[in-house]
């Protein structure tokens, strides 16, 4: 069983959100993610459920079209196949694991990358 914690996976990323991967198995995934203030995982909605747990910070959780603002505490569930995003407040850093069941596929990254690309939290709104 894998064990380790927020301290020894940290690592930020100048240029986007960094995570370091806890678990993964074909039934799910699980994930450290970190966020330098104003970054953010574009609103994208894959096949899986995920579970968001905000460890320290404050930012922004979307669901559909609702925003939960959150903070350390704070638990989102967004069921699958709804679109979601997660974006740090531009004030701190945000740091929060992500549960995904199952897995993403790698084709159902590529709207995060492509939104990572333009610079773009929400592409179906047009740049934020």
């Amino acid at each position: 069983m894998p064990a380790t914690g927020f301290d020894a996976e940290r690592r930020y990323d100048d240029e986007r959100f960094a995570t370091s991967e806890v678990f993964n198995s074909d039934r799910m995934k699980v994930v450290c993610g970190y966020f330098d203030p104003g970054q953010f995982i574009p609103v994208h909605a894959p096949d899986s459920d995920v579970a968001i747990t905000v460890r320290s910070g404050s930012g922004v959780v979307r669901e559909g079209e609702t925003e939960h603002r959150v903070g350390p505490g704070d638990i989102v569930v967004v069921p699958a196949g709804t679109a979601r995003g997660v974006k740090a407040d531009d004030e701190e850093r945000l740091e929060a694991t992500l549960v995904t069941a199952p897995p993403p596929t790698d084709a159902e990254h590529d709207p995060v990358r492509a939104g990572l690309r333009r610079g773009e939290f929400d592409p179906r709104a047009g740049s934020e």
